[in-house]
């Protein structure tokens, strides 16, 4: 697994997995339950990753949609 993102911006997030699905690429987002331990403060960023195999084909979508990677 590759990381494309990290935020804490949930509605970012929601869109670019639904973009991502939309295209066929199966996303996990790490750290969301470690962020509603610590309060749900939004101080950790989650992280949104992709196989290894999506991850330039990932990039590009991200990338037709006018959205940067953090990577």
């Amino acid at each position: 697994m590759k990381e494309l993102l990290r935020t804490n911006d949930m509605v970012k997030l929601s869109w670019l997995e639904a973009l991502l699905a939309d295209a066929g690429i199966e996303t996990l987002v790490l750290d969301q339950h470690t962020s509603v331990l610590e309060g749900s403060i939004g101080i950790l960023p989650r992280r949104l990753m992709v196989s290894d195999q999506d991850y330039q084909r990932a990039r590009h979508v991200m990338s037709e949609a006018g959205e940067e990677t953090s990577l």
